[in-house]
Parts: C-alpha cells; sequence; structure tokens
C-alpha cells in the first residue's frame, strides 16, 4: 500500500492576488491512487476531507485507499471519519441542542472539568425560522399580528438562545423573521469553497456541513455537500467529534431533454422523489449529471436537493458548474469567492461541462425532463405522485377508504352560510423553503394571480390563504415586479418568514369552518408548497394534504376544492359567465424569464447587510449571563434535562433486556412527526395536563416543537400525534395502548410511566422505514425517556437510526422475510434480547425471545443496526453525549 503524508498533496493556488494551498487531489492519484479522477464529485469531497484530516488516528492511510478502493466494487463497508466544515442549526432543534450543551457545562463541571471544554469548535449558525404560526391572513397587517405573537410566545426561547449567543464561542444567531435556514443558508451563509488558516497556510478546501434538519441537503443544489443529522450527533460535532459514517454507495441520475412549456420544478422534485423512493436510495448519495444539467438554474436544483430525505437519499448533489457561479454571482457574493469556487473546482477535477467525462457511479438512472408532467403528491406522502388529470380518482380513493364514498355529494353548512364538501381545500399556502427559494414559480404565482383577477375570479372565502416566504429577498422582488399586489388581492398577503404550514403552524383555522368540518368529520384538504405532508401534520383537521407548486397552490385556492380535473374543468367564470380553464391563467415560460430577469444582486446584498442585528424587540431583549445557565425551576419552556444527572465516569456495562412489555406496535410508515409531533397540543393529553398544572392557559400552551427545550413536556407528547395507530389497540387513533397484564387502554405516556415504576423495560415494534421524514432528535430522547430500551423493526430511515444510538436506544432489524406479522405480535408478548452482554457488535444477529401469554416461546434471530464501530462506543456509553463528555475529561479535547 502506497504511503500517504497529506502534506506531501499540499500545492498552491493563486488567484487574483491572492495564495492559497490546497489538499491536491491530482497529486494524490499521480502518487499512486490511480482512477480517483473518475470518482463521483460527492465522494471526491469526502476523500479531499480525508486528506485534510488525516492524523493516523480518526483517519488513517487505509482510509483514503478505501475511497480509491471503492471504484472497483462501487460500495465499501469502510467506515470514515467525516469532518463538516460547519454546522446548521434551526430553532426548533437548536433550542433543545443548546438545553443539552448547557447541560453539558454543568456536568462536566460537577465531574472536575472546566465547562469551558464545551464549545463549539466549529461554526456554528442557527437560524430561528420554526416558531411563527399563522393566526393572521388574508390581511396586510398579518405579518405584524403574527410577528408581535412570535415574540410574545418565545421570549424566553428567544432569551436562552441569546444566552447560547454570548457563551458560546463560534455560535451565531439569525434573529427570527428573517427567513428560512436553508434559504439563507443558500442565498447567503454558503461558500461552496471555504477557506481556513491552518499551520500558516491559507487553505481553500470544500464547503460542507451537517445541519439538525432534514433539509439541510438543499445546499446541494449549490455544491455543497451536506445532509441532516440528528442534533445529538450535531453537538458531538460541534465539539469536534467527527461524524462516522460508512463510505456510501452513490447512484448516478443523468439528467437529459429539458422542462416542457408550464412544467415547473416542483413538478420535476415530485417525480423524481416517487421515482427515487421506488428506487430505493436509503443511506445513499445521489448525484445528477448529464447534459441536461445545463437547462437547471440552480433556485431548480436546491428545490431537488431540498426533497433528498423524502426521497430517502443521503443527499441530491450537483457538481459545480457555470450555473454554480452564475448564482453567487446573483446572490452577492464577492468576486474573490466566486474567482476561487472556479479555480478550485477546476484544478481539484470538480468542474463540470457538459461535455465531461461520466463519473464511476453504484448505479445510473436515465431521466428526461421533457417526460415531466404537471403533479400534485398526496394525500399522506410526498412520494404518491398524482397528475393533475387524476386527482378527483386520488381523492375519491381516499373517501372510499374511509368508507365515505356515499357523501361524496353531499353539502355541509356553515353557520354563516357557507356551503362545505368533502375535498373542499381550506388551506392553501405559499409556504416552505423548496419551492420559495425559487423565483420562477414565485413570479408564475404572482403572474396567475394577475390574470385571475383580470378575469374576475377570487379566492373561495373558506380557504385560509398564505404567503409565507423563506427569505425577505423574496419580497423584494414581488415588489420590484408589481406581482405582490395581485397576490395580496387575492388573500396572499405576507404571514411572516419562516417555516409556517409546512411544519404545522398553519394556526387555526376560521371558527365556523373548523366547528363544520369537526362535528362532520369532514375530509378537507390542505394545498401547500411544502416538502411533506404526512398524517397530522399541516393541521389536525385536515386529513389530506397536498403538495404543488406556488402557482398551483393560487389555482386550487380559486377553485376551493381538490375534487376537479385541472385539465378538462373549468377553475370559474370569467366577468362575463364564461368558463376560465388552467391553461387561461397559466403563465408562459417566456412571461415568467421576464419578471424573474428583474432580480439583481443588490436585493440580496442589502438584505443580509446586517442579517444577524435583529429589530428593536430582539435587540432590547433580556439577556441571562454566565458560563453556565441560571435554570428556573418554574419555567415551562426550558428545564435541565435528565440525560447527564448522576452520569458516572466510566460507563456501566452493556446488558441484556430482559422481560420487557410491547409499549407499541406500529405499522409501515411511522414518522419523527408520529413519534414526536411539532404542532399543536390538546388540552386534554397528557403535555396539556402538564401545562395547565403549571398554570398555563390553553391558549398559551403554543407548540410541541416550541416546548422541546423541557423534556417533561415532551416526554408526555411522545407517540402523541393524533393520526397515529397502534395495532395494540385496533380502531383508535391517537397515542393510546394497552398497559398489559391488565390490559387497561391509556395514554402511551401513562402506560410508560407506569411499566416504569414497576422497572419494566419497554420495546417498540414498528414495520418499514421506521423513523422517516424530520431529523427530530426528540424521536429518540422522549422514548428513552419513557423507558424504550429498543425498537425492533423492518427498516429504518437513517438519521433517525443515529439519533436511537445517540440516545442509547439499541436498532434492531427484522430478518428479511420475517415481521410482526409473520410473528403474530399482539402486544400480549414478553420479549427478551439475549446476548448483549458478551455478545454485541456492528451488524452482527441478535437473539430475541418471545414469551406468549399461553405460556409457548418463540425466538428470533434480529439484525444489529449499529453500524459502525463509533457508533458501538457511543452505546456502549450510554448515548453520543455521555461519550463525547467523558473523552472530554480524560482527554481535555476530543
Amino acid at each position: 500500500m502506497t504511503s500517504i503524508n497529506s502534506f506531501k498533496t499540499l500545492r498552491q493556488l493563486k488567484v487574483n492576488k491572492s495564495n492559497y494551498h490546497y489538499f491536491s487531489l491530482p497529486a494524490l492519484e499521480a502518487s499512486g491512487l490511480v482512477g480517483i479522477s473518475q470518482l463521483p464529485h460527492s465522494l471526491k469531497i469526502l476523500l479531499e476531507n480525508l486528506l485534510r484530516h488525516e492524523d493516523n488516528d480518526t483517519v488513517k492511510r487505509e482510509d483514503i485507499h478505501a475511497i480509491a478502493a471503492w471504484l472497483k466494487t462501487k460500495k465499501s463497508d469502510r467506515e470514515i471519519a467525516y469532518r463538516p466544515a460547519r454546522i446548521l442549526m434551526q430553532d426548533f432543534t437548536g433550542v433543545p441542542a443548546v438545553v443539552d450543551l448547557g447541560a453539558m457545562r454543568d456536568a462536566i463541571k460537577k465531574m472536575g472539568g472546566n465547562p469551558d471544554q464545551i464549545n463549539p469548535l466549529s461554526p456554528v449558525d442557527l437560524v430561528i425560522d420554526h416558531s411563527i404560526q399563522v393566526d393572521a391572513f388574508a390581511a396586510k397587517n398579518a405579518i405584524d399580528i403574527n410577528a408581535h405573537m412570535e415574540m410574545e410566545r418565545n421570549s424566553e426561547r428567544y432569551s436562552f438562545l441569546r444566552w447560547g449567543q454570548k457563551a458560546f464561542t463560534n455560535f451565531r444567531v439569525v434573529p427570527p423573521d428573517t427567513g428560512i435556514c436553508h434559504q439563507v443558508n443558500l442565498e447567503f451563509l454558503a461558500k461552496t469553497i471555504w477557506q481556513d488558516e491552518k499551520e500558516g497556510f491559507k487553505i481553500a478546501y470544500p464547503d460542507t456541513l451537517v445541519g439538525t434538519d432534514s433539509h439541510t441537503t438543499m445546499i446541494n443544489g449549490l455544491s455543497v455537500l451536506g445532509w441532516g443529522v440528528g442534533g445529538i450527533e450535531a453537538e458531538a460535532a460541534m465539539l469536534g467529534q467527527p461524524i462516522s459514517m460508512l463510505i456510501p454507495e452513490v447512484v448516478g441520475v443523468k439528467l437529459t431533454g429539458e422542462l416542457r412549456e408550464g412544467v415547473t420544478a416542483t413538478d420535476l422534485v415530485l417525480t423524481l422523489t416517487q421515482l427515487l423512493r421506488k428506487k430505493g436510495v436509503v443511506g445513499k448519495f445521489v448525484e445528477y449529471f448529464g447534459p441536461g444539467l445545463v437547462n437547471l438554474p440552480v433556485a431548480d436544483r436546491a428545490t431537488i436537493a431540498n426533497m433528498a430525505p423524502e426521497y430517502g437519499a443521503t443527499c441530491g448533489f450537483f457538481p459545480i458548474d457555470r450555473a454554480t457561479l452564475e448564482y453567487l454571482r446573483l446572490t452577492g457574493r464577492d468576486s474573490q469567492t466566486i474567482s476561487l469556487v472556479e479555480a478550485y473546482a477546476k484544478v481539484q477535477g470538480m468542474w463540470h461541462e457538459e461535455n465531461s467525462a461520466e463519473p464511476i457511479f453504484s448505479d445510473v438512472l436515465e431521466f428526461d425532463l421533457s417526460k415531466v408532467e404537471p403533479s400534485l403528491a398526496g394525500p399522506k406522502r410526498p412520494q404518491d405522485r398524482v397528475e393533475l388529470s387524476q386527482l378527483i380518482p386520488a381523492f375519491d380513493k381516499l373517501l372510499t377508504d374511509a368508507n365515505r364514498e356515499q357523501e361524496k355529494n353531499k353539502t355541509y353548512n356553515t353557520e354563516d352560510g357557507m356551503e362545505l364538501h368533502h375535498g373542499d381545500v381550506v388551506i392553501a399556502a405559499i409556504t416552505s423553503c423548496t419551492n420559495t427559494s425559487n423565483p420562477s414559480v414565485l413570479m408564475a404565482a404572482g403572474l396567475v394571480a394577475k390574470k385571475a383577477l383580470e378575469k374576475g375570479l377570487q379566492r373561495k372565502p373558506w380557504v385560509k390563504s398564505s404567503l409565507a416566504p423563506g427569505s425577505q429577498v423574496v419580497t423584494r422582488y414581488l415588489h420590484a415586479s408589481g406581482l405582490d399586489q395581485y397576490l395580496n388581492q387575492l388573500g396572499f398577503d405576507l404571514v411572516g418568514y419562516g417555516c409556517t404550514t409546512c411544519i404545522g403552524n398553519s394556526g387555526p383555522l376560521p371558527d365556523n369552518i373548523a366547528k363544520t368540518i369537526t362535528e362532520n368529520d369532514l375530509i378537507v384538504s390542505a394545498v401547500l408548497s411544502g416538502n411533506r405532508n404526512f398524517e397530522g401534520r399541516i393541521h389536525p383537521q385536515v386529513k389530506a394534504n397536498w403538495l404543488a407548486s406556488p402557482p398551483l397552490v393560487i389555482i386550487f385556492a380559486l377553485t376551493g376544492t381538490t375534487s376537479i380535473d385541472l385539465i378538462h374543468e373549468p377553475i370559474g367564470n370569467d366577468k362575463n359567465g364564461m368558463p376560465v380553464y388552467l391553461k387561461d391563467i397559466w403563465p408562459s415560460n417566456i412571461e415568467v424569464a421576464h419578471e424573474v430577469a428583474k432580480i439583481n444582486h443588490k436585493m440580496f446584498i442589502d438584505q443580509y447587510a446586517d442579517v444577524f442585528a435583529g429589530n428593536q424587540d430582539w435587540q432590547s431583549m433580556e439577556i441571562p449571563v454566565g458560563e453556565t445557565y441560571a435554570w428556573q425551576e418554574d419555567s415551562t419552556y426550558i428545564q435541565h434535562p435528565p440525560f447527564l444527572t448522576n452520569m458516572r465516569t466510566e460507563p456501566n456495562k452493556i446488558c441484556n433486556i430482559e422481560n420487557a412489555r410491547i409499549l407499541a406496535l406500529l405499522g409501515d410508515s411511522i414518522t419523527t412527526d408520529h413519534i414526536s409531533p411539532a404542532g399543536s397540543i390538546k388540552a386534554d393529553s397528557p403535555a396539556g395536563k402538564y401545562l395547565q398544572s403549571k398554570g398555563v392557559a390553553i391558549k398559551d400552551f403554543n407548540s410541541y416543537g416550541a416546548r422541546r427545550g423541557n423534556h417533561e413536556v415532551m416526554m408526555r407528547g411522545t407517540f402523541a400525534n393524533i393520526r397515529i395507530k397502534n395495532e395494540m389497540v385496533p380502531g383508535i387513533e391517537g397515542g393510546i395502548t394497552k398497559y398489559y397484564p391488565d390490559g387497561d387502554v391509556l395514554p402511551i405516556y401513562d402506560v410508560a410511566i407506569r411499566y416504569q415504576s414497576e422497572q419494566i423495560p419497554l420495546v417498540i415494534i414498528a414495520g418499514k422505514e421506521y423513523g422517516t421524514g424530520s431529523s427530530r432528535d426528540w424521536a429518540a430522547k422522549g422514548p428513552k425517556l419513557q423507558g424504550v430500551h429498543a425498537v425492533i423493526a423492518e427498516s429504518f430511515e437513517r438519521i433517525h437510526r443515529s439519533n436511537l444510538i445517540g440516545m442509547g436506544i439499541l436498532p434492531l432489524q427484522f430478518k428479511d422475510g420475517e415481521n410482526r406479522k409473520t410473528c403474530h405480535l399482539n402486544g400480549s408478548e414478553v420479549i427478551s434480547i439475549m446476548g448483549l452482554s458478551d455478545n454485541i457488535q456492528p451488524r452482527n444477529e441478535i437473539k430475541a425471545v418471545i414469551k406468549r401469554t399461553d405460556g409457548s416461546e418463540t425466538t428470533l434471530t434480529l439484525l444489529s443496526r449499529i453500524d459502525t464501530q463509533n457508533e458501538m462506543e457511543y452505546y456502549r456509553h450510554g448515548g453520543i453525549l455521555q461519550y463525547v463528555l467523558r473523552k472530554r475529561l480524560g482527554t481535555g479535547q476530543t
């Protein structure tokens, strides 16, 4: 094996008048690693990362050789240590992360260490975007009302973040009402090529990151390798712990052709999501290449990269090319950075041209952009794409599945005389970074609004409409184009800059609408330009949720129903009573391009000139001081978490999990929303009762997402999603289970606490894709506090599997062909998981003994989904935070 000394590959790069050094991949290839120039661009970035951090400890020369060896097998079981350049957070996941860091400072001080040892070693940016709700809408002052209510509800959380900003180094906070973290990252934070000082050299290297939000992947559209991780894994990365991962398979998607007239980037990403989810790319990188790239601007690429979690990939990467430079220029990045990006990419073999040689991939799919059709996705999953002409059959199936087909044409009257039906649209939201980062679809929405008004069309009165862009730049260019006035006239007034409806912050429906829906159990629709539409996510009263492009959101606000064939049926009638069809008000590509051309770099430069300052409310906020946080016992937002309480300097020995009870028996596609909801808190739920016991009025509950700094709320909210179905209590929706041996039917939290009082360990049993969706670490923290020791599932989504290990919960997988049904489980069984104390290793087989109520026993062979040696260490220590803390105490540095 060729010996590698990384500094032997250090080369100099002159860009304009500045000198940079970089770790040269061509020099590495010349030293004996033949063929690495044929690697996918995403793997070249991983290779450079290893080369730059080679230390013969965390990164060995064998790791570097393993990347080269990947070319022969196109996959690898080699574990590598990846160190991202920076970390991105949002407030829902960021607050509990700062809570954990504060608790770690307390713990290390208690055990004789220095609290300053707990400090981010890599740059961390937290963008507050998850807390604003759509309380006011269809009004000029909606943004002011919603922003004021946001500050009232969240001042304690925001004050805590201001403490973190002062207490920790390398930690910046972008204040509320600025934008969505991924769009701020795309438009401002990311540089594509990063630079740093190291041992007297100015080092240039690829910009990389991990984020505590699953849609961190959006930045791959700007050729920045990044993906979502759980908050606890991000905390470890902040403190210098590398991200442990296996060298991934890389699926190449060869793009050809171009999108047809009237087809949007949203239609494209919904089509790719369906295709790639069916293909199966979980745990893999996806990389786009081919002649079709030249027809996709970065805004379209970002839309595609954003939904990588929905199609199951770790990331969806686009290589650097001229479109990358054009976007950096448009968004006001400085000329030196842009020149460095071009020079670095070309010298490292990371530059893509239309006639570039194709990299070697694990697998290749060909995709013709010209075949994409206008689409929606729904009503419950983003991969369930529906062409516009097939929307009526899709909704009819939903009615049939609910045994409500006989009510299809029935009218339900509200108290004020409106007529509602199954399928009516009660929420139409232009929301989410997925689409509001894309000027083409937003300008198209504005043009649809203009044309609709000119025809005399109006939003239906039962539709709650909203515009919540991911950046203030959006409102700048909509205003410059004059299209904002038409959006406002249709009720799409600005309601805030944040995630809003896409994450369930859709706010209450008008009372008369809500009452009619509840009393008649109506199956109504929401149409949103978001990325997720899982059950119970968008609004608790809305059972059918459809993802669509912003201009289609406008269209459905006009129709007021999803029981329509937009290809053949009219949207409504014009001023003269003549039918108006979709084609009559849909803008041409030329019209859209004309408006997009009005956007200029000054809009971005002006917007981000003082992005960290915040408004007067933010600046005048009272900020706690001190290297450790002064926890308030009476706080219902921020509480000292129990995870590190009474932690010992040495980890406990791993023990078998004996005589465990099943807490929940779940089906396929259980999302992290099902496990740990982010939305509203019901008054009669365990969390609602807790808050009321603390003197919190129901109107001040806020949301589960906003309460993530308080473990007392979150553990009571675990498995509290109103749409979750536990097979132990068939026919019942919501967080309910059965306590054995008595058979009492109670909230999951109450049963978990009863088992805890009896010192009985718990397990969760589930089907395929357990933990799909958001990266939220409370979907692992909550079960941990409820006493769950293991999760047995048919398959796991990547981030959640990692989160479970990070909290010391053992993920186990059924062998192929086996599942809860073949094992005839009903939830009454007692399960013992054996061999852990002396036999557990990454991906080894584990025995589970199932004892049934009739006295019979069955032994199952399960696969440990602890995949790497690093993960084994985390589990041995009881979690990743305990591992990092002990390592800090032992060495002073990780």
